[in-house]
C-alpha cells in the first residue's frame, strides 16, 4: 500500500516541495498516452493522514468509482499537471519516448516548481529537473500513485466522449484495449483517426480459424 514515507525522507533531505509523476495507456490500441504530476502539500504529507490519502494506492489497484472519488479529492487537495501524448506522436516517437514526453508535460504543467520529482519505473529522458525513479513507485509512493488515479480518471473520460464520436467500437467498455471484442470492430470498421498505426491492430489468427 502507497504511503508518504519516501516523501517524508526526501522532507528530511531538503526537498519540501516533492511531485509524483506516472501514466497511462501505454499499451492501448487507441488514443492518448495520459500523464499526471501531483504535488501534496508538507503539511498533508508530514501530518496524521485522513482516510482518502489511506485508500490513495495505484490506479489498477481501485474500483473504477473510488479512483473518481480519489481524483476529485486529489485535485482539491494537491497540485496537478497534465501531460498528454497523441496517438500521432505515439507513432512518431514510439510509446517509450512518446509515455516520457507526456510526463515532461505534466510536470511543466505544475502551477509550482517541485524540488525533486518521483517517477514511477524508469528515469525520464531529457528532464530538465531533479528526479528519482522509484520501481513500481505506484505501490510505494501516495504521490505517484495519486497521479497514477488522476491519469487514469482523466484518460477514461476522454476514452468514453471518444466512444460517443465513434460508435461501434465500445471505447467506453474496453478504454482503448485490445480486447476481443474491440479487434472484431476493427476488423468490421477499420481504425479511427484515434488509433495508433504503429500498434498491431489486427488479432492473431490461428490456422485453425
Amino acid at each position: 500500500m502507497a504511503d508518504f514515507a519516501l516523501e517524508r525522507s526526501c522532507a528530511r533531505d531538503g526537498c519540501r516541495v516533492v511531485a509524483g509523476v506516472d501514466e497511462v495507456g501505454r499499451g492501448a490500441l487507441c488514443g492518448p498516452v495520459v500523464a499526471a504530476a501531483v504535488v501534496f502539500p508538507l503539511d498533508l504529507i508530514l501530518s496524521e493522514p485522513p482516510d482518502w490519502i489511506v485508500r490513495t494506492d495505484d490506479s489498477k489497484r481501485l474500483t473504477p468509482r473510488l479512483r473518481s472519488d480519489l481524483g476529485r479529492r486529489i485535485a482539491a487537495a494537491a497540485a496537478v499537471g497534465i501531460g498528454l501524448s497523441p496517438g500521432g506522436e505515439v507513432d512518431r516517437l514510439n510509446v517509450f519516448h512518446a509515455s516520457h514526453a507526456a510526463m515532461r508535460r505534466a510536470v511543466a504543467a505544475l502551477p509550482v516548481r517541485p524540488d525533486l520529482v518521483l517517477v514511477d519505473g524508469v528515469p525520464l529522458r531529457l528532464a530538465e529537473f531533479r528526479q528519482r525513479a522509484v520501481p513500481h513507485g505506484d505501490r510505494i509512493s501516495t504521490s505517484i500513485a495519486a497521479a497514477s488515479i488522476v491519469a487514469k480518471v482523466l484518460r477514461d473520460a476522454l476514452l468514453v466522449f471518444s466512444g460517443r464520436l465513434f460508435a461501434g467500437y465500445d471505447l467506453a467498455r474496453h478504454k482503448g484495449y485490445g480486447t476481443a471484442g474491440h479487434y472484431r470492430a476493427l476488423d468490421d470498421l477499420g481504425p479511427t483517426p484515434f488509433h495508433r498505426r504503429s500498434f498491431s491492430l489486427q488479432s492473431e489468427r490461428t490456422l485453425f480459424e
